[in-house]
């Protein structure tokens, strides 16, 4: 008894495409992360500052320096 085996066709796949109503609501969350996620390395901890006292001015500080951010 012999069985047949269906092969993939030979060529270039088919790459999906992404709508753009289903890519918007990442796009927008993944914005506003790295909007909040820079403004806590480059508050200096004065003023406009959420938490109190020093903790996320010391643990972002090297990226500080990295990024260009003086803070001596």
């Amino acid at each position: 008894m012999s069985q047949s085996v269906a092969l993939p066709a030979v060529g270039t796949p088919e790459i999906p495409s992404i709508p753009l109503r289903e890519l918007a609501p990442w796009a927008l969350l993944f914005g506003l992360l790295a909007l909040l996620v820079l403004f806590f390395v480059s508050a200096d901890q004065g003023a406009i500052s959420i938490p109190a006292g020093n903790a996320v001015h010391e643990f972002v500080h090297d990226g500080r320096h990295l990024l260009g951010y003086p803070c001596h």
